[in-house]
C-alpha cells in the first residue's frame, strides 16, 4: 500500500478512515485530481461542490475545446480519475470517500456535453441537469447502489457516477421531448 504522509508511520492502514486536508491534497498530484483541486474538501456536500466545479470548468474549457477534444479529455479523465480515486481512496482508508469528487466532475461533463444548444451555459435545462445528477448520485437507485457496494476500486468509483449521468440524460431527453 502506498505511504500515507499523514499517518504516524506512513501507512494508510495505521491512519484509518479520515477526512482529507489541504496538506493531504497537496501531498500528491493524484490527491489533487481526486479531490477536485479542493472542491471535495468541504465537510458538507463535497459531491455538490465537485459538480459545481465541473460546470465552472466546463464553461471555461468549452470556450477553447472542440467537441472531439472534449471527448478525448473525458476519456483521459476517466482513466486518470480512476487511478487518482484508487490511490486517494487507499490513502484515506475509504475506497469511495465522499471527498473524492473526480467522478462527479467527469460524469457531469458528460451530461453537459449532451445538453442541447447552449443549455450548458445556464438556464432551466442546466438547473434540471444539476439537480437530477445530484439526486441520482445521492439516492443511488439500482444499479448505482449495487455498483457502489460491489466495486471498491477507482474504476468502481467512476462507474456509479456514469450511471447517475445516464439516468440524468435519460430523464432530460424525456423532458426535452415532452416540453422542448
Amino acid at each position: 500500500m502506498p505511504a500515507n504522509p499523514a499517518a504516524p508511520n506512513g501507512n494508510a492502514a495505521d491512519a484509518g478512515p479520515r477526512r482529507p486536508t489541504i496538506r493531504f491534497m497537496l501531498a500528491s498530484p493524484w490527491h489533487l485530481i481526486a479531490l477536485g483541486a479542493g472542491s471535495g474538501l468541504p465537510r458538507v456536500a463535497p459531491g455538490t461542490w465537485g459538480t459545481l466545479l465541473a460546470w465552472l470548468l466546463f464553461l471555461r474549457l468549452d470556450q477553447s475545446l472542440e467537441l472531439w477534444s472534449w471527448w478525448l479529455l473525458v476519456a483521459a479523465a476517466l482513466v486518470i480519475g480512476a487511478i487518482a480515486a484508487q490511490i486517494t481512496g487507499q490513502r484515506l482508508g475509504v475506497a469511495d470517500s465522499s471527498h473524492i469528487v473526480i467522478d462527479e466532475i467527469v460524469a457531469f461533463w458528460i451530461v453537459l456535453l449532451f445538453l442541447p444548444g447552449e443549455a450548458a451555459q445556464g438556464g432551466a435545462w442546466l438547473i434540471a441537469a444539476f439537480v437530477l445528477f445530484r439526486f441520482f448520485d445521492i439516492v443511488k437507485p439500482p444499479p448505482i447502489r449495487w455498483l457502489d457496494a460491489r466495486y471498491k476500486s477507482g474504476a468502481g468509483v467512476m462507474a456509479d457516477d456514469l450511471v447517475a449521468a445516464f439516468y440524468t440524460l435519460l430523464l432530460l431527453a424525456i423532458g426535452i421531448r415532452l416540453w422542448g
